[in-house]
């Protein structure tokens, strides 16, 4: 046992959310798993159903994952650790075109633009595409829909995207951002929130909107396996039913009312901040700064998945970023469930939180995967998939 576990455990990498959850019933409403290939304001009607209760309305408990790219999202649904892909309908295109049996089925579309935005190093109020020629762009996935729409955008304004410039697909989706702060490449395209925190990190400048220049297309939908589609009819509609109640919430509300609910570190707007920068921390604080950069103490709570994991109440770990937890939203997140289950020696910082009631369900503010090794696995990469080898064994 012990051995499979270290197997398994070297090839894993970041978890930031670790839940283990199937597709089955939780209480009067069904759990459906869906993986997003990103996560953005751009799809604010999603977001919106969750947050407003509309897919509860429907009798639907959402499990959202992040997939980080469209490849990975049609992967996980394919395999059956997903149920619904939101992703380009393009993925779905090239399944069937390859002969499976199962294929997937776009149902349900949310966006018909490009939602991405093209970001160079230096500021240019005056940007136009034929600046474009002789640069390199981070396109993202070639034959994925976000770089088939920046291609017509380039055909649209003049600029050949075959001899005029170098559209770079060698980077992988999720590594993009981390691709272009690090030097590699002129121009990328991201989307929000990432290209407005360039921005107010001086990292980065939004000179152009993909969408405006491609067009409407069919931008991002929602798909399923033929066999999951036909045995789950009525779960379908009601789940396009919540997505459309979202979208036509968010379309008579304002922006202010969209980001309420939501993290700071998507908009400023935002009235509940439940991931803020923290009391002390000015608004006219140099983001560009790191606030909280290398190993930092955390005390882990007893009788919980933390103190299972590591074995111990003491632990550091690695840290990189701005934001953190809001203590505003301390007591009604515990008493909705939530086990803040790591804090700073102070009490002051919220380190993890988990749920009791899943078999593997924690959340960290760190990552785990700058201490992991091919031969001594993190704690928490291990307990994650110790749970998952007694839920498959029960």
């Amino acid at each position: 046992m012990k051995r499979i576990l270290r197997i398994l455990c070297a090839g894993m990498a970041l978890v930031l959310l670790l839940s283990m959850a199937a597709c089955g019933k939780t209480g009067d409403k069904t759990k459906v798993r869906v993986c997003e290939v990103t996560h953005s304001v751009f799809y604010a009607p999603q977001y919106v159903a969750i947050a407003r209760g509309f897919f509860a309305e429907e009798g639907i408990d959402i499990d959202l994952s992040n997939g980080q790219g469209a490849d990975a999202v049609m992967s996980a649904v394919l395999s059956g650790n997903m149920d619904i892909g939101f992703a380009g309908p393009e993925a779905s295109v090239y399944v069937y075109n390859e002969g499976k049996t199962d294929y997937t089925q776009v149902f349900a579309q949310i966006t018909r633009r490009d939602g991405s935005f093209l970001v160079a190093r230096e500021k240019d109020d005056a940007f136009n595409w034929q600046k474009l020629k002789g640069k390199v762009v981070l396109p993202g996935r070639k034959g994925g829909v976000p770089y088939m729409a920046l291609e017509y955008a380039l055909r649209q304004n003049g600029v050949d995207p075959a001899k005029d410039l170098t559209l770079d697909s060698s980077v992988q989706f999720s590594m993009m951002t981390a691709a272009f702060t690090a030097g590699t490449g002129d121009y990328f395209t991201c989307f929000e929130p990432t290209a407005s925190m360039l921005e107010a990190e001086g990292k980065g400048y939004i000179v152009a909107a993909v969408g405006d220049a491609a067009g409407e297309i069919p931008y991002t939908a929602y798909f399923a396996k033929k066999s999951y589609i036909e045995k789950n009819s009525d779960l379908i509609a009601a789940f396009t039913r919540a997505v459309y109640k979202g979208q036509q919430w968010v379309k008579t509300h304002t922006a202010a009312e969209i980001a309420d609910a939501d993290s700071g570190e998507f908009n400023e707007l935002c009235e509940n901040k439940v991931i803020d920068f923290m009391p002390g921390q000015s608004d006219d604080i140099d983001k560009g700064g790191t606030l909280r950069l290398g190993a930092y103490p955390c005390v882990i709570a007893p009788h919980t998945t933390m103190e299972r994991c590591y074995g111990t109440t003491q632990i550091s770990e690695r840290h990189r970023h701005r934001y953190e937890f809001n203590n505003d939203f301390r007591e009604a997140l515990t008493a909705a469930g939530l086990t803040l289950s790591g804090l700073s020696p102070d009490g002051r910082l919220v380190e993890t939180v988990e749920l009791s009631d899943r078999p593997f369900f924690v959340g960290v503010q760190y990552h785990p995967e700058f201490k992991s090794r091919p031969n001594k696995a993190h704690p928490l990469f291990c307990g994650f998939i110790k749970a998952a080898l007694e839920h498959h064994e029960s």
